[in-house]
């Protein structure tokens, strides 16, 4: 039973959490050569990335979920590394939901309306990006090494 609950726990986060850390980091670029593109091919692009990253923090919800029931069935809901786990995904879902998406949407209206994206928007919808890329990265981490786990893995 733990070996199917850790197998759907690492399959949840590689479907849900691995395309909206591509989708969002491909957003910013993408909105940015909006202008020196084909508009409605590129404001498409852009809209589709928006929607994928909508779609699958949504999805994203299994992988906490998972998460928890695997580390409940493995006896380790009281570790260290797996309390920082649930601290880092709270805040990486707040970045997402508070920083990332909003600014995405204000992009887009930007986009929609034939208005140019400010360089000082993108960047800074990047560099939220960029943090809550870092956060779903050092998760993944401490998911595979599991410090002071005593299963061996």
């Amino acid at each position: 039973m733990t070996k199917i609950l850790l197998t759907l726990h690492v399959l949840a986060a590689i479907v849900a959490v691995g395309p909206v850390t591509v989708a969002a980091s491909m957003f910013p670029p993408a909105a940015r050569r909006v202008p020196a593109t084909d508009g409605a091919v590129a404001v498409g692009t852009v809209q589709l990335l928006h929607r994928i990253c909508r779609v699958y923090a949504g999805i994203g919800v299994s992988v906490p979920v998972l998460g928890l029931a695997t580390a409940l069935a493995m006896g380790v809901l009281g570790s260290g590394w797996l309390i920082t786990s649930i601290a880092l995904t709270a805040a990486a879902a707040g970045v997402l939901v508070a920083f990332v998406l909003p600014r995405q949407e204000e992009l887009l209206e930007q986009l929609t309306a034939d208005k140019p994206v400010e360089h000082s928007a993108s960047v800074q919808l990047a560099m939220f990006t960029g943090i809550f890329n870092v956060l779903w990265a050092t998760v993944t981490v401490l998911m595979i090494v599991r410090p002071g786990s005593t299963t061996g893995a």
